[in-house]
């Protein structure tokens, strides 16, 4: 039997012995004395999870920390929410919402500033390992998942648990879902047909598409993207350049990637590469048949709204964001016949680790066991899962049975946060989900291709000036050139490649490398 199986039985075993002892002392934060209702009534909730076996003595309100705008009906689902939990764990919750328009600036601050919270939303794109290095969450140790999150600690794959490890402490409440990371592109299908043009399913086709409807359409850009948020590369750029050659960029903040099948994992500048090269030509060729305003470097504007509205013709985003666009468009704009399109078919596509979402222990949080029973009903409480997903059925979603949902008349009052994390195996699908791109996402399941750098993660602290210095530069001088307002491809080129050198992208360069060499190492202990 192995540590992890050992541990599953000590925690039945345990849980068992609190039941039965609902009036002795317990490991709660809430006082010495244990509430045999409490457990009574958690164990007769149906619910097997946090609280079935815990000590949840004292009412106790937690603190959340979430990503995105507050739903307009937030009062009202967390009100039915604090209802269920008060009846199961003896707690309450309440939420503070980090725009997505600041939230990149707020969320270190709130750590840095040691302030009040008790569980937040991270993720591998969302400060996860720089927090977790700095000391910003509670390490999550066996002993303590599997005494206060004892059905998450069941159901959660081993592999998921060693993805959320950093220098192999574990940090994370991660996702319990499969995802893929990889990008397609929306189209005005109308559009397409309009101009007599072929399927778009890969980037000449595509091309096609956006320099025909550039050229005659004059009201929409016929790609829309947002560079103006501080992002350093094109939006096209994880499919043209990374799908594509089937190279993995190792950190957006810097511009250094690897093949994906190299088992040495050497890493290289993408920009002084003969694949970048042909891609700013391509990009530039778009540019030059009004592919996307002249303006693209400072538009702040909501793409998706852009494209309801008419004013964009196509953008790029990840597929289960997409198939939601597409389900938008279909009940908003029926006119405008949108269509996903995969411009990489048969390229390899990675799956995204369990980091890509997840909830996190602040380190100063002083309720740490009633913060894990919360996590755990999250992911798995059905009830629970339903509630804080989807909102209020029949009126935020319409459930269908146990594992579908169509949206409800007001569904629009509760979206638009990051109650992914905790995704899991009760997440239901939306019943008008798009077959196409069903299908596109089955394809890919087939195509993904596990390496080993899969769970490699750059830690810049020795590198944090170069780093910096670097990612001005690309905002400088690469944003002009693959958006195509440099005249001069060669030239433009050159310069990005010279300014890289004076920030000290070699220096960077040896620090991944060799971190990336000792990740090797020891993985093959």
């Amino acid at each position: 039997m192995g540590d992890k199986s050992r541990m599953r039985g000590l925690a039945v075993i345990l849980a068992l012995a609190l039941l039965l002892s609902a009036c002795g002392g317990g490991y709660g934060s809430g006082g010495t004395n244990g509430s045999a209702a409490v457990r009574e009534t958690a164990a007769s909730s149906g619910s097997e999870s946090a609280g079935a076996g815990a000590d949840a003595d004292g009412e106790v309100r937690l603190k959340m920390l979430l990503i995105g705008g507050k739903p307009a009906d937030y009062e009202e689902v967390f009100g039915r929410l604090n209802t269920l939990l008060k009846d199961k764990i003896n707690t309450t919750v309440e939420v503070e919402f980090l725009d997505w328009s600041d939230w990149s600036q707020k969320y270190p601050l709130k750590f840095a500033a040691k302030e009040n919270f008790d569980i937040a939303y991270t993720a591998n794109w969302a400060f996860y390992y720089d927090q977790a290095i700095k000391g910003g969450f509670l390490e999550l140790t066996d002993d303590l998942l599997a005494r206060y999150a004892p059905r998450t600690w069941e159901t959660m794959p081993d592999i998921a648990w060693e993805q959320a490890k950093v220098d192999g402490k574990l940090y994370m409440v991660p996702n319990n879902n499969r995802e893929i990371t990889d990008k397609a592109v929306i189209i005005r299908d109308d559009l397409r047909k309009k101009y007599k043009l072929e399927p778009v399913n890969d980037p000449k086709t595509f091309a096609d598409y956006v320099k025909t409807v550039g050229a005659g359409e004059s009201e929409l850009s016929a790609f829309g993207a947002k560079p103006a948020d501080g992002w350093k590369w094109h939006e096209l750029d994880q499919i043209l350049l990374e799908q594509q050659n089937e190279w993995n960029l190792v950190d957006y903040s810097i511009p250094f990637a690897y093949r994906l099948d190299d088992p040495e994992g050497r890493v290289f500048n993408v920009y002084d590469t003969p694949e970048f090269r042909e891609l700013i030509a391509y990009y530039k060729d778009l540019a030059d048949h009004n592919g996307w305003s002249k303006n693209i470097i400072t538009n702040k504007s909501d793409v998706w709204q852009d494209m309801l509205a008419g004013k964009a013709g196509s953008y790029a985003h990840n597929l289960g964001t997409m198939a939601i666009n597409l389900i938008e468009m279909r009940r908003e704009r029926p006119d405008f016949a949108g269509s996903i399109a995969d411009l990489t078919p048969g390229k390899k596509k990675i799956g995204a680790i369990s980091t890509q979402n997840g909830m996190a222990i602040h380190a100063a949080s002083k309720q740490v066991e009633r913060s894990l029973m919360l996590i755990d009903l999250l992911q798995n409480d059905k009830e629970i899962h339903d509630l804080t997903m989807y909102g209020i059925a029949g009126k935020h979603y319409e459930p269908i049975g146990d594992d579908r949902m169509r949206s409800g008349p007001d569904a629009g009052s509760y979206t638009g946060f990051s109650n992914w994390g905790w995704n899991s195996p009760l997440n239901r699908t939306d019943a008008a989900y798009p077959e196409e791109a069903a299908a596109i996402h089955d394809r890919w399941l087939g195509e993904i291709f596990h390496f080993p750098l899969e769970t490699f993660v750059f830690n810049d602290a020795a590198v944090k000036n170069e780093v910096a210095n670097v990612g001005n530069v690309m905002l400088r001088y690469a944003i002009p050139l693959e958006y195509g307002l440099i005249e001069d491809l060669d030239r433009g080129q050159a310069e990005l490649i010279g300014r890289l050198k004076t920030a000290g992208i070699e220096k960077v360069g040896q620090e991944l490398q060799a971190q990336i060499d000792a990740f090797l190492s020891r993985s093959h202990e």
